[in-house]
């Protein structure tokens, strides 16, 4: 790979640990980017190398907010969990179901969730313990933990806006709250579509692990911007990755 090339593949691990940082979606970038720099190779082993480096932008970011954030951990250790387990389906699945069949399904969640965004401005502005009902707890467990897991493990871009929007329009965290309980599932998500990868022999280590350091990097600065700017700030950036999304899936679907 040449080392301009590779420069901004770097660049581009940086400004994804970013946006996952903040709102998750850092997929949409590096995935992307990956596959310019290196356009002959496999597909699985692009997917697998992109996990070794997000799972270590993700943990530095969880770590970052789990010092400042209080994060309910009945819901999210066993949500994790589950998601260790449905993103290692997914990843064991990438190989043999085409991302294109799923495009469309997500482009309208992806709609949902922007007009939701827009038209419920108080959503995430402020938590909603009255929401926290058993069964809403189940019903994210059933949704992030295995649901959206298992579309990081095939597809990716977007996990954790995806699991954001699970934690506050189902369980009424604030967008804050809901961003530091996404990134702890998002390690596990990344981790176990990580381990069936690397069994499978479909992640370059030396490029994943220096995508890595640029990852947590980033990761680092996005966590500290969240956590000093708040939820609103969060779900200005939550809007812009998911319209960013919505736009990048329709150029793949319709161009």
């Amino acid at each position: 790979m040449d080392p301009e090339i590779l420069g901004l593949l770097l660049l581009a691990a940086v400004a994804a640990g970013w946006i996952d940082a903040v709102v998750g979606g850092g997929g949409l970038l590096l995935l992307p980017a990956l596959m310019v720099a290196a356009p002959n190779t496999p597909l699985a082993t692009l997917l697998g190398t992109n996990k070794l480096g997000a799972v270590f932008g993700t943990t530095s970011a969880a770590i970052a907010y789990a010092r400042k954030v209080r994060i309910d951990r009945r819901v999210v250790v066993p949500t994790a969990g589950l998601a260790l387990l449905g993103s290692g389906l997914g990843a064991a699945l990438a190989t043999a179901l085409t991302a294109d069949v799923l495009k469309p399904i997500i482009m309208v969640v992806l709609a949902g969730v922007a007009l939701m965004v827009v038209f419920r401005p108080a959503m995430g502005t402020s938590p909603d313990p009255a929401l926290r009902t058993r069964n809403r707890i189940l019903a994210v467990l059933a949704l992030a933990g295995l649901g959206v897991s298992f579309y990081d493990g095939i597809i990716g871009p977007g996990t954790g806006v995806f699991l954001i929007i699970a934690f506050t329009a189902v369980l009424g965290l604030d967008f804050l709250q809901a961003s530091a309980s996404a990134k702890i599932v998002n390690v596990c998500t990344n981790l176990g579509a990580l381990v069936v990868f690397g069994l499978g022999g479909h992640v370059d280590w030396l490029l994943g692990l220096g995508l890595a350091v640029c990852t947590i990097l980033g990761a680092q600065v996005g966590a500290r911007m969240a956590l000093q700017r708040g939820s609103g700030f969060v779900r200005a950036v939550l809007l812009v990755v998911v319209l960013a999304l919505l736009a990048r899936m329709a150029w793949d679907v319709f161009a």
